[in-house]
């Protein structure tokens, strides 16, 4: 079963009075349980699963402007759910996040899921911003490294900038990619919107996110590199 990491201080949520606080906790001892009899009842459980995949990305993975069932993370999760139960998607990834971001909450993340496999899937909005390369690329290497310190592999997950950037950012940017992924020896997937990059069809009135459709086509890019590491 998909789940989705939401322990980002930035969406804690804000304090309400007491007396709220009493009443949703008396609710949640009540009603929890009888809601949860009754879920058993109605719908087969899945198994426990054997093995995590944690996707660590930014609102491409998150699935922006769609409801999250429909993008290619909860995708990924529906294929492994029929070919092999026993593995489990957590999707920890934010809209809007950056490297930083990424780093600042992986070891927290591995902590909480203990994930087989990591998906790395950020720098789209350091690119976007003109953020250093150099800084994206100590963050990403960052992130890699606290997941094989904790036993998982590793799919990096790649992104290319506009032109309009201008050609030296734009292949230092990709450039991080290959050369991160060979330096520490991981997987490498080299852009992410590669099979619909050029179908102006497949993307939202933004010009930067991919309409729902689009997902599949999406999943069946990622599974290439991804597949060899389950």
């Amino acid at each position: 079963m998909q789940r989705n990491d939401n322990h980002s201080g930035r969406y804690a949520a804000s304090s309400r009075p007491v007396q709220c606080a009493i009443g949703l906790l008396l609710w949640v001892v009540v009603a929890i349980p009888s809601l949860h009899a009754a879920q058993l009842q109605s719908t087969p459980a899945r198994e426990a699963p054997d093995a995590t995949v944690l996707v660590m990305g930014d609102s491409l993975s998150a699935g922006y402007g769609m409801p999250a069932a429909q993008g290619w993370v909860a995708l990924l999760d529906e294929r492994l759910e029929k070919q092999d139960p026993g593995w489990e998607v957590v999707n920890a990834s934010i809209s809007g996040e950056t490297t930083a971001g990424g780093r600042a909450r992986i070891v927290g993340a591995l902590a909480r899921h203990r994930p087989r496999v990591v998906v790395v899937a950020l720098g789209a909005n350091d690119g976007l911003r003109g953020l250093p390369t150099a800084q994206a690329a100590a963050n990403l290497a960052y992130m890699i490294g606290a997941a094989h310190g904790a036993g998982a592999k590793v799919l990096l997950v790649g992104m290319q900038m506009p032109p309009n950037l201008g050609a030296a950012y734009a292949d230092a940017f990709a450039g991080n990619y290959s050369t991160l992924a060979s330096r520490f020896d991981v997987a490498l997937l080299p852009f992410l919107l590669e099979p619909i990059a050029l179908d102006r069809a497949a993307f939202q009135a933004d010009n930067l996110h991919p309409v729902a459709a689009a997902q599949p086509r999406l999943l069946d890019h990622v599974w290439t590199a991804l597949e060899p590491l389950l």
